[in-house]
């Protein structure tokens, strides 16, 4: 980790008692009121809970430092993303989205998006910028994508949009800022599902969107405050706890995974691996550029459906669950959603346990295969 990200994760500890008075409590209170103390004018003070709320404050208070830029709250990832596209597209206006990314954008896109007015358009990542970007308005990117891992080259095609007058969206959930800075790259907007790896413990929804454009963001905070995607406050409590401590579990997660990723390479039940550290991989050499951490997701392809299933339920430590990101190593065989890998393709996140227990316990499960 380099010192700017020390420096990120130190501040992070202590931002709150920077500031606090004598009798303070250390930790962030939760405040759940819907309604505030408001005689006469507003005044600029809090009023209602849609519009405001202390701990909502002090959780985009930590992400704007996370993220070196101003962050608005939401209840999920997809509030997230929702809330970027609607708040810079508009009808008649296209958008460019991966075809091989998070299914649910591709929904939003298709069945909601494309009925007001915008053109979608499909490409995958490792060719996102075929074609370029001479007609496009907004373009979305998943790098590494979702569940494929594919990379796309960030800066080059942030700045071949803006030199065409468009805006570049970048879903960073898979990395983390810990991991690689989007808005470094020159993208205008960051959006996450902090829902994995920030809350980490898979017991909360949340998202958020960042940028440095003021203009993109007032759209943005209009959009929550005027569509309700409001995040709760306890949401918004948890994960404020969880970023105090997502810079060593980030750190742990993407050792063990590189471990992991060595050892599983050249199993014979394996018949294709993706993880971005990998030298071998189709995305290392883009991955060294533009990310500081490989990440903590790996893509195991096994001979078929029934071997994956059999892998994913024999492991004592891998939950079959769906998500991410979260302190317990999870798997799940993605074709089931829908997307389009082989039915043997196994997204594998890996959590917190030890690196020798976590792949004693993967062999087992191959070897039995």
């Amino acid at each position: 980790m380099d010192k700017h990200a020390q420096r990120i994760a130190a501040d992070l500890l202590h931002l709150r008692g920077q500031a606090l008075s004598k009798g303070d409590p250390v930790a962030l209170p939760l405040v759940s009121s819907s309604m505030f103390h408001l005689p006469g004018d507003p005044d600029g003070a809090a009023a209602y809970g849609r519009v405001d709320n202390p701990t909502w404050e002090a959780l985009e208070h930590s992400l704007s430092v996370l993220e070196d830029a101003p962050c608005v709250a939401f209840p999920s990832g997809m509030a997230a993303i929702s809330a970027a596209l609607f708040a810079t597209l508009k009808a008649g206006q296209t958008l460019l989205i991966p075809s091989d990314g998070y299914y649910v954008t591709r929904l939003l896109s298709a069945r909601f998006l494309s009925q007001l007015g915008i053109n979608i358009i499909e490409r995958p990542t490792r060719a996102f910028a075929d074609g370029g970007f001479g007609e496009i308005d907004v373009v979305f990117m998943e790098s590494p994508s979702n569940p494929g891992l594919d990379l796309c080259d960030i800066s080059a095609i942030a700045q071949a949009v803006r030199g065409q007058g468009g805006r570049t969206i970048v879903d960073n959930t898979t990395m983390t800022p810990f991991g690689q800075r989007p808005l470094d790259l020159e993208a205008d907007v960051v959006v996450a599902s902090d829902t994995k790896a920030p809350g980490g413990h898979s017991d909360v929804l949340m998202g958020h969107v960042a940028t440095r454009d003021p203009a993109i963001r007032e759209a943005v905070l209009e959009w929550r405050k005027v569509s309700g995607a409001i995040p709760a406050p306890h949401a918004a409590w948890l994960l404020h706890r969880g970023l105090e401590t997502l810079e060593v579990r980030f750190e742990r997660m993407c050792q063990t995974a590189e471990a992991l990723a060595q050892a599983l390479a050249d199993h014979p039940t394996i018949s294709a691996i993706r993880y971005p550290g990998l030298p071998g991989d189709p995305s290392h050499n883009l991955a060294k550029q533009q990310m500081s951490a490989f990440g903590f997701l790996l893509g195991l392809t096994l001979a078929d459906k029934d071997s994956a299933e059999r892998f994913i339920s024999s492991c004592r430590l891998l939950r079959p669950a769906t998500s991410f990101g979260g302190v317990h190593s999870s798997a799940e065989r993605r074709a089931r959603w829908g997307d389009d890998v082989a039915d043997g393709f196994v997204r594998l996140s890996v959590g917190c346990e030890p690196t020798t227990e976590l792949l004693d316990d993967l062999l087992m499960a191959l070897n039995d295969l």
